[in-house]
């Protein structure tokens, strides 16, 4: 019989809803890799006290991982440990949320470490917009460029247009999509 891999995974939000759209996505990701027997860990950026990169290069010094002593320090073990990155945001003029970016931006400290290992990536965004619209697509793009800087192999976006408010996502089939990739995720 052919041994079950057990996969760690961090999913990071940016959203500052917390019954939100990307929360919905969020949750029913979760519920589908717990499920198929996987390790999550959920990093709510935009609930964390989070200090923008300040370019000191300090982190290459070898001294310290960051010269900024807030929540990043409970992220970087656990994405150091994962075998997957889910990112969830919002979509804001045609990139991810503020709470996100900072997040990625401090992302520079460990990034020569995370590039040792090759890890899975996921993106999930919501917006009022279509999903197959110019804003959304921006976003898929710097998404790919993110993760092959990253050493990461993409396992799945889902682009949830027309889902401006809990109730507009919740007639929709992403919630169910967002549920099928964290089961499925390999």
């Amino acid at each position: 019989m052919k041994e079950k891999f057990i996969m760690k995974i961090t999913v990071i939000t940016g959203s500052p809803r917390k019954e939100g759209t990307t929360a919905l996505l969020a949750q029913e990701f979760i519920r589908g890799a717990e499920e198929a027997g996987h390790d999550v860990f959920r990093f709510d950026a935009a609930f964390e006290k989070i200090a923008p990169c300040s370019a000191c290069g300090c982190c290459y010094s070898g001294d310290t991982v960051c010269v900024h002593n807030d929540s990043m320090e409970k992220l970087y073990p656990e994405l150091l440990a994962t075998q997957c990155i889910v990112f969830l945001t919002p979509l804001y003029y045609y990139s991810m949320s503020a709470q996100l970016k900072l997040t990625i931006d401090r992302l520079y400290a460990v990034t020569a470490e995370l590039k040792k290992t090759r890890r899975k990536a996921a993106l999930m965004v919501t917006a009022w917009e279509p999903g197959d619209t110019k804003t959304m697509q921006a976003l898929a793009e710097h998404y790919r460029n993110l993760i092959e800087w990253l050493n990461c192999d993409d396992a799945g976006i889902i682009l949830a247009g027309e889902c401006g408010t809990r109730e507009a996502i919740e007639k929709t089939d992403y919630p169910e999509q967002a549920y099928q990739l964290g089961r499925n995720i390999k």
